[in-house]
């Protein structure tokens, strides 16, 4: 008896899945016979895209699949469509461009972020989410993109991942080296224990005209003078260069 039950469940469950990988296939038909159409009506696919999502926003994983499988040359246009129907879908449209693979993950988190800067934050978070490796890369092209709203990109995304809180620091003064102290200042705000890597690496990454600028910036954040100035000539500054501040 046991056994029959089991047996009915099974099959339940697997009927249950036949039923809906049947339903999602006949759902990418149908989006894709509407592309089509579209295109042949000489739509571009960007306004294409554009069309169905401003209808049917909650489809928005199944279009950008077939778009991409069926255009992954015009991922650019597939992006812009999807965004510029609606904003709000930013995350889900970064995370399906990454999925697909159809261009370097820097590339793509441009274009959103280009489209949409005032969900600049949540495209980096989605974006590093799925791609935890490419952080750097990703930080340094959002802060390139939107300067504007470095500190939020800084800050947001080196408190979700403080192990990679360097990484961060590198990204952010290579993106934007004008920027540096109060880089330096957003970074020891959230990390003071760890001022002696933060100022090491600043220096290591900026222009010698920032280094006395860099070490200000850790004392005026509470970081003893000697220790800041210390950090700093073992990231390649030179000794002469802080002799006013001794």
């Amino acid at each position: 008896m046991k056994k029959l039950i089991t047996f009915f469940f099974l099959a339940g469950i697997s009927s249950a899945v036949m039923a809906k990988d049947i339903a999602e296939y006949k759902q990418e038909r149908l989006i894709a016979k509407i592309l089509n159409q579209q295109v042949k009506k000489h739509r571009t696919i960007q306004s294409s895209v554009n069309s169905i999502l401003s209808r049917y926003p909650e489809k928005v994983d199944v279009v950008m699949a077939v778009a991409f499988k069926r255009y992954p040359e015009e991922y650019r246009q597939i992006m812009l469509g999807a965004l510029s129907a609606q904003p709000v879908l930013a995350c889900d449209v970064i995370e399906n461009s990454i999925k697909a693979n159809v261009a370097p993950s820097s590339e793509l988190v441009e274009i959103a972020i280009t489209a949409e800067p005032a969900y600049a934050q949540e495209i980096v978070n989605t974006a590093v989410k799925f791609i935890p490796t490419e952080i750097e890369n990703i930080v340094r092209v959002a802060i390139r993109t939107e300067p504007y709203d470095t500190s939020n990109i800084v800050n947001n995304t080196a408190s979700s991942y403080p192990s990679k809180v360097l990484d961060i620091l590198t990204a952010a003064i290579t993106a934007i080296p004008e920027q540096a102290t109060n880089i330096v200042k957003d970074i020891l705000a959230l990390f003071p224990n760890q001022a002696d890597n933060v100022v090491k690496t600043a220096v290591t990454q900026s222009k010698d005209t920032e280094y006395e600028n860099i070490v200000n910036a850790a004392i005026d954040s509470g970081v003893d003078k000697n220790s800041a100035i210390a950090a700093a000539i073992a990231g390649g500054a030179n000794k002469e260069t802080f002799a006013k501040l001794r």
